[in-house]
């Protein structure tokens, strides 16, 4: 097989990929009445504390137009609540109500065993080295 036929063989099997770890996750989250998206916002908060909102559209992994219904959806559900930053009045800062810390820190631990269930094929250096190729692939990936 030449390289292009490995090349977009390796990109199906990426995609096929992804799109098992998406559904699985989906599946994973449900269980809290939460959607992937706005499972990511929370994740985000939960691990870098209060953030913009340009911040959380460039971080999650969701179209960029959606994020601020996703950020209503858990202001609603009372998970988050928005703010001015206390240095620039100007920024919108989202942050994690109680209720949603509290949520998200009795959830991520087992969200976190369910991922790393997915990957109990690969060894520590077979992880690892998927992780590197991944960064690669990704540098060099034109954005438009």
């Amino acid at each position: 097989m030449n390289r292009n036929e490995e090349a977009l063989k390796a990109f199906i099997g990426i995609r096929r990929t992804a799109d098992l770890l998406e559904k699985h996750v989906a599946e994973d989250v449900k269980r809290y009445g939460l959607n992937i998206n706005e499972f990511g916002v929370l994740e985000l908060l939960y691990h870098k504390g209060s953030s913009p909102v340009q911040k959380i559209k460039e971080k999650i992994l969701v179209a960029s137009s959606s994020t601020t219904y996703v950020i209503d959806k858990l202001c609603a559900k009372g998970l988050v609540y928005r703010h001015q930053s206390e240095e620039d009045r100007r920024i919108t800062l989202v942050s994690l109500s109680h209720e949603g810390y509290t949520l998200i820190d009795e959830i991520f631990p087992s969200h976190a065993i369910a991922i790393e269930a997915c990957f109990d094929s690969l060894n520590e250096e077979e992880l690892s080295n998927l992780r590197t190729s991944l960064k690669k692939i990704s540098a060099k990936v034109p954005t438009h």
